[in-house]
């Protein structure tokens, strides 16, 4: 399903989404909860706090942190409402150095020649496609491959420095990762999905006047939070990660699945009734909503004339995605196979930026004082060796040993010897408007 098409499913179905409890630590509030006024309006208060305590941490030499997304589309279906140059200026504003694209299947089009690839005004862009159930950055054109057996794809992919991922896991969970550079750990779309509720919430508000300008109002002076308030934490994806990596290395990226398509479209239909979409849908496919349905549905017609918009509600502008979550990449420099080969090699975190910027965050091995492993690095295990998170904002640090708790700390730094091998990733999370919500996600360091 596309994710233009989220809304339109999600208010139709009638069963409401259910979590086990367990999944959702950290969890006090459903996202209608947090998506009222005064919740919004706390949780932007508290990261405006957590801004005013950021320090600087200083950097490995030789390395540079470069924000990025991957899971990027744009121009490349008719569920996608962005453009390659929105996107180029959304990403210089929210501070991008590269992106994945992901553009989808379209022969002839060829998706690795017929895109942006390079430098374009200080962000890189590197191309690929969301396609087979995974995301594939190729070096060279694989169109000729692209009807082959999948193991075939896989090979002429990941040949010369190619990139796979596992894309879209709550679809695929016991999909082999035979070949494949890594998976998404994060994806932005799975968490409108399983949100039932609050898309129907949305719907509700968008067919009350009194509701749809509170709506207004606080997507207009909380964006951010708003967008945030469907988070929680991937533990599905995290689960199938860290079985993975027990016995091979899985590089982990979080997918933004950004199509500047949450955009939501309220129009005049009639007497008596509206339509309610996305702003990539047709008319037709719109949800029709009747005064029968929504009683106050008349005083929103008020001077509208049929096919007019009553309202527009833009909760994904590409910049907003690019806040939500992103993959920072430590790299020596910002060209493509500098970024290629670091992410080949785990060298890689994910984050929700919206609540802090994570630049300077670090995770790595040391022995003697010096440092001799980071995210990523696999290397056999002694003794002597002690593990250190550092970050830019006190937070809470959980570090897990293969899938389960192993230390956890307060602060901004964490450091503990190490006396068992095993796979060693770090989470940060951090309390916003009482609640403890995930910020980071490290690749881990392998001690086998």
């Amino acid at each position: 399903m596309t994710p233009a098409r989220v809304l339109l499913f999600l208010i139709l179905i009638t069963a409401p989404a259910t979590w086990a409890e367990e999944t959702r630590p950290g969890r006090k509030r459903s996202t209608l909860e947090r998506m009222t006024p005064e919740r919004l309006a706390a949780a932007s208060a508290d990261v405006a706090k957590l801004a005013s305590q950021r320090r600087a941490v200083p950097p490995l030499p030789g390395l540079i942190d470069f924000k990025g997304i991957f899971h990027a589309h744009a121009e490349d279906s008719s569920h996608t409402g962005g453009t390659r140059a929105e996107m180029l200026a959304d990403a210089q504003r929210a501070g991008v150095s590269f992106a994945f694209l992901a553009n989808h299947y379209r022969p002839p089009l060829d998706f690795v020649t017929q895109t942006w690839r390079g430098l374009r005004e200080g962000v890189l862009f590197v191309p690929g496609s969301e396609t087979h159930g995974f995301l594939i950055h190729p070096t060279a054109s694989v169109m000729d491959r692209m009807s082959a057996p999948k193991d075939e794809l896989v090979r002429a992919v990941g040949a010369n420095g190619g990139l796979l991922f596992l894309s879209h896991v709550e679809e695929r969970r016991d999909h082999p990762l035979d070949g494949l550079t890594g998976m998404e750990i994060y994806n932005r779309h799975y968490d409108a999905m399983d949100d039932a509720e609050s898309m129907r919430g949305i719907a509700d508000m968008m067919t009350d006047p009194e509701l749809l300008s509170r709506l207004e109002a606080s997507l207009r002076l909380f964006p951010d939070a708003m967008l945030a308030a469907q988070l929680d934490y991937p533990a599905l994806y995290l689960e199938k990660w860290d079985r993975e990596t027990r016995t091979r290395r899985v590089v982990g990226i979080a997918a933004n699945d950004c199509h500047h398509n949450q955009e939501f479209v309220l129009k005049a239909e009639g007497e008596g009734s509206v339509r309610l979409g996305a702003v990539v849908d047709k008319d037709s496919g719109m949800r029709l909503v009747t005064a029968e349905q929504r009683p106050k549905i008349g005083e929103l017609l008020r001077g509208h004339k049929s096919g007019g918009i009553i309202a527009r509600l833009n909760f994904d502008p590409y910049y907003r995605s690019m806040f939500n979550v992103a993959t920072h990449v430590l790299a020596p420099e910002l060209t493509e196979d500098a970024i290629r080969q670091a992410v080949a090699n785990g060298r890689a975190y994910a984050s929700h930026d919206w609540m802090g910027d994570p630049a300077g965050f670090l995770w790595t091995a040391r022995e003697g004082g010096k440092t001799v492993a980071i995210m990523g690095d696999e290397r056999q295990h002694h003794g002597g060796l002690t593990l250190l998170a550092e970050l830019p904002l006190p937070a809470k640090i959980r570090v897990l040993r293969d899938g389960a708790e192993w230390k956890t700390g307060q602060g901004t730094r964490l450091e503990a010897s190490v006396a068992e091998k095993g796979v060693y990733r770090v989470e940060a999370w951090l309390t916003v408007d009482g609640e403890e919500r995930p910020w980071i996600y490290s690749n881990p360091i392998y001690l086998r």
